[in-house]
């Protein structure tokens, strides 16, 4: 069965960290281009960070502001999501997606794209 497991969400306080994990079954994801996004209650569904298959090439959404690390670790069939200096803002539930066509990270984080997609995992910050 092919799919993404994101773990690593829970509740923390305004300036605190989280490490997400999207971790693929079925399949490598070295042959992908992973990506993680985040939807809020009343809210659509937007890019946060994306990285390319060998992780040289990252996009970032403006509004993580340098407080977010995307990382892939392939041997390991993982990618991270590091996010320090975490605001109320930043609640949501955060999915991660693989693409495997020949798309940017970039481009798989303004359209939003991927073949596959994890159950998502809940991030809550707030005192």
């Amino acid at each position: 069965q092919l799919q993404l497991v994101e773990s690593g969400g829970g509740l923390v306080q305004p300036g605190g960290s989280l490490r997400l994990s999207c971790t693929a079954s079925g399949f490598t994801l070295e042959d992908y281009v992973i990506g993680w996004f985040r939807q809020a209650p009343g809210k659509e569904r937007e890019g946060v960070s994306c990285i390319s298959k060998r992780g040289y090439a990252i996009h970032y959404a403006d509004f993580v502001e340098g407080r977010f690390t995307i990382s892939r670790d392939n041997a390991k069939n993982t990618v991270y999501l590091q996010m320090d200096s975490l605001k109320p803002e930043d609640t949501a539930i955060y999915y991660c997606a693989a693409d495997g066509a020949l798309v940017t990270a970039q481009a798989m984080c303004v359209q939003k794209s991927g073949d596959y997609w994890g159950q998502g995992t809940q991030v809550t910050v707030s005192s």
